[in-house]
């Protein structure tokens, strides 16, 4: 789904995605601290025509996630809710990262925000951003009024 921000060299796509946090509070109640946003890890690259981000969003509702996209920049939001029937203390292991989490990545280049496009497939995010070709010239017709 993509809804249209007031500024119109900014974008919104409504996907699913989720991040990960290494650093899991110690003491008695670390369960309950949510004090920080977990950051998402990606790999960004580029071909000649456009910039690729992948992020893995597994265990992620789309309803729960948001990336904003403007010409130089993307923001990828969202919530990765935990299932709470599970007893504290029949934990061995509790590593994966559930709450709130964010990223935003400054982009290399400038981007076509109309033709971006995210898509999702078995839990890997993976955004498609045009590259704006400054460089591009056309003839520009000339209409008699």
């Amino acid at each position: 789904m993509v809804n249209h921000d007031h500024d119109e060299n900014l974008r919104e796509i409504d996907v699913e995605d989720r991040g990960s946090n290494s650093n899991v509070p110690q003491g008695d109640n670390w369960m309950e601290e949510e004090t920080s946003e977990g950051q998402l890890m990606v790999d960004m690259y580029q071909t000649p025509d456009e910039i690729v981000i992948q992020t893995m969003v597994a265990g992620v509702k789309l309803d729960d996630l948001n990336v904003s996209i403007g010409r130089d920049m993307v923001t990828v939001k969202g919530k990765r809710e935990t299932q709470k029937n599970v007893d504290e203390e029949d934990f061995f292991y509790q590593e994966l990262y559930w709450g709130s989490f964010s990223r935003t990545i400054l982009l290399p280049s400038e981007i076509d925000v109309d033709a971006a496009v995210a898509s999702e497939k078995n839990g890997l995010l993976t955004l498609k951003l045009p590259k704006i070709d400054k460089e591009r010239q056309t003839k520009l017709k000339i209409k008699a009024v």
